[in-house]
């Protein structure tokens, strides 16, 4: 099937579709024409893909682990080098969640502190935007 009949079939763009398969996670053949022909299982494929991006994973981390993944959800085969790399992406997204915590604390404490000092006190913005502040 060419690129239009699999993105009409998967929901996928055209555009994700050379980005899955230039990332190395989603093969195609080249025709006489030089169009692109996936065949059937690039159906499921690219379920396979969007579940893993909807878990956090990079496209790095699931070019590792497709071929370990069987069924459209996916379920992974489990070895140590696949286990490896989900615990080591489950490590950096709980650092960034502490990371998000501590802003958090600390901005309720702000907002906290402000509250008693009596807001009333400050001049309005003039509607003018604060600019949010990187951690």
């Amino acid at each position: 099937m060419r690129i239009g009949e699999l993105s009409r079939r998967t929901g996928v763009n055209a555009h994700q579709l050379r980005y899955y398969e230039a990332q190395g996670l989603l093969e195609a053949d080249r025709s006489t024409n030089g169009y692109r022909e996936f065949g059937e299982d690039a159906v499921l494929r690219v379920s396979q893909i969007r579940h893993l991006l909807g878990a956090g994973l990079s496209s790095e981390d699931i070019a590792y682990l497709l071929p370990c993944a069987r069924g459209e959800v996916p379920e992974l085969v489990g070895c140590p080098e696949l286990l490896a790399a989900m615990r080591s992406r489950l490590h950096r997204l709980d650092e960034q969640l502490d990371r998000i915590a501590r802003s958090r604390s600390a901005l309720l404490d702000y907002i906290a502190a402000a509250e008693r000092m009596g807001g009333e006190h400050y001049p309005p913005l003039d509607g003018a935007e604060l600019e949010p502040v990187s951690a």
